[in-house]
């Protein structure tokens, strides 16, 4: 008699997304508008709901993207091999306050793609955007959100930030250290490998581009010659 024995085969689950320890994050400037534009269209309908805490249209994008006052915020991105802006920070700096005891404050935002989410993405922008504003003298970071932005409120609070909660939304506050020489150095070489990251990305882009012409460019060359000799 022989007895067979059923195995159960397990699928293994998969590995989660690597975290980077450290993630090129370029400054962008005016030039960028475009960019940034198209990146934040490019969010599902949900993801723009918890950023901007409304579900915004195309247009109201628009008018978001062009009121932003390079002169006076910051805006981070991380773009990845093909020099798509995945994810990026606004760090908006409020008025100077009137009462002289106020603190300065600056107010953040974030936005990711759907596809690069689970990367800590967010949450190298949020320390990327308090490493600048220690450099600016900012005293407090703002960060306002949906309840339900659950993502964006636990990173606030690894940072910790005091976190108060108004029904559907939630205010997080997050009182900054004077900047150091060591948070200004920190900067400085953040700057200078993220723009050298990001030329590399470039000149690859652009000879990817010229090695496909390339052997449309042999083919005419050789149809040209033959046509020459006929």
């Amino acid at each position: 008699m022989v007895s067979s024995t059923t195995s159960k085969l397990h699928t293994a689950p998969k590995p989660a997304p690597e975290r980077l320890s450290w993630v090129p994050i370029r400054s962008l400037a005016e030039r960028h508008r475009t960019r940034i534009a198209t990146h934040i269209i490019g969010l599902s309908e949900s993801d723009r709901y918890l950023r901007f805490g409304y579900p915004a249209t195309d247009e109201q994008v628009q008018r978001y993207v062009e009121s932003i006052d390079f002169e006076r915020d910051e805006v981070f991105g991380i773009f990845n091999r093909r020099l798509e802006l995945i994810a990026m920070a606004h760090l908006a700096y409020l008025p100077v306050p009137t009462q002289p005891e106020a603190p300065a404050t600056a107010e953040f935002g974030v936005s990711v793609i759907g596809r690069a989410r689970g990367r800590g993405y967010g949450a190298r922008l949020f320390e990327h955007a308090v490493l600048h504003a220690r450099n600016r003298g900012c005293e407090r970071l703002f960060i306002h959100a949906l309840s339900e932005n659950a993502a964006m409120l636990k990173i606030a609070r690894n940072a910790g930030a005091s976190v108060e909660r108004d029904g559907s939304e939630s205010e997080a506050w997050l009182k900054l250290p004077p900047d150091s020489i060591s948070s200004q150095v920190g900067e400085l070489v953040g700057h200078q490998v993220a723009e050298f990251d990001y030329q590399l990305k470039l000149h690859a882009q652009r000879l990817s581009t010229w090695l496909k012409g390339a052997p449309e460019v042999k083919t005419h060359t050789v149809e040209t010659d033959r046509t020459a000799s006929e």
